[in-house]
């Protein structure tokens, strides 16, 4: 066969450009495997379940990433408050928030479910009900319209009361007044009892003791002790009611631009993480137990049948809570049946 001049040349660029192009692709795949992602990680605690998370969560994620995605963990809110922490993981500042899933509720309102008293009776039934695959479907879902990928649930603490005066019984809450997050899930149970709740940000509440402006306050046990709380009042009323979760969000945007096999790992290692997390937090809890009377505070128990008492009526006013709208209705029963289930 005759191959002219014209053929040799058109045929030798054809060939110059296919290896060009060849030589492109392999650069561009060898470039996203050598590229590194930052991860900041925030969350507004210190020393508890949530930050033990975040390391264990950083740490996989370097190791199994073989360093293409790098974390920094900033703690204690070094990122500024719970609302600007969110709204920055939401729109790509942050790329990955620790965060009780309450705080979430501008987002979606069905996040305040899992911080509804009379849910679960202890550590291990709220890692279970985190666990369920109804409840992590529809949790770790709820942002995903409004820039999130949620990626793992897991219980933190159980709540208590600490108080200037004991509540030993379901009456001393009568007339109390009663510091609570602004959910109706909280303040409606102990409205029922004739206690008044009062929203308030957590670093009001030391004062707010000494001041009287309240006679208690709901929180968790690995926050009074390390926090000094026992300065203003010394005893707490183990209700263990709400359950203290946290959620763990991806921005969805930098989520999305991962490789396919860095997007695996993140999911992966934060489900580990969950599935690892229940034993730590119970070990973090039963030191904060400890200090707390090794410091001379007093832990409470409510007698057995007055407890169950106050399990249901919390459900129960749970439940007309969410009445109010179909969608939360919704999710209330599939979260209230997967807590029954996991009992």
């Amino acid at each position: 066969m005759t191959v002219t001049t014209s053929d040799f040349l058109a045929r030798s660029a054809a060939t110059a450009g296919a290896i060009g192009l060849t030589l492109a692709l392999s650069f561009g795949a060898a470039s996203a495997q050598d590229k590194t992602y930052t991860m900041k990680i925030t969350l507004p605690t210190l020393n508890d379940p949530s930050f033990n998370y975040a390391k264990s969560y950083a740490a996989a994620l370097e190791k199994d990433s073989g360093g293409r995605i790098k974390a920094e963990i900033y703690p204690a809110s070094q990122l500024g408050s719970i609302p600007r922490q969110i709204e920055g993981t939401q729109f790509g500042s942050i790329q990955c928030a620790i965060i009780p899933p309450e705080f979430f509720v501008g987002v979606d309102e069905r996040f305040e479910l899992m911080a509804a008293p009379g849910l679960v009776d202890n550590i291990d039934h709220g890692q279970r009900l985190a666990a369920d695959p109804d409840v992590k479907k529809l949790m770790l879902g709820l942002g995903a319209n409004k820039g999130l990928h949620g990626v793992a649930l897991f219980m933190n603490s159980p709540s208590s009361l600490v108080e200037k005066a004991p509540i030993r019984h379901l009456a001393d809450f009568k007339g109390k007044k009663i510091r609570v997050l602004a959910s109706k899930f909280q303040t409606a149970p102990l409205e029922k009892l004739g206690a008044t709740p009062v929203a308030m940000t957590l670093a009001d509440v030391v004062p707010a003791l000494q001041q009287g402006a309240i006679d208690a306050a709901v929180g968790g046990i690995v926050v009074f002790t390390p926090m000094h709380f026992n300065d203003a009042a010394k005893y707490v009323t183990e209700t263990g009611q709400p359950a203290v979760f946290v959620v763990v969000e991806i921005n969805k945007a930098w989520y999305d631009s991962l490789p396919d096999d860095l997007k695996k790992i993140v999911d992966n290692d934060a489900a580990a993480g969950q599935a690892a997390i229940g034993p730590v937090a119970h070990d973090i809890v039963e030191r904060s137990r400890k200090g707390w009377t090794d410091t001379g505070g007093e832990l409470i128990s409510l007698p057995a049948a007055e407890q169950a008492s106050y399990m249901k009526t919390s459900l129960d006013a749970g439940a007309e809570v969410s009445k109010a709208k179909p969608d939360l209705e919704a999710a209330f029963k599939i979260v209230t049946a997967a807590a029954a289930r996991t009992r």
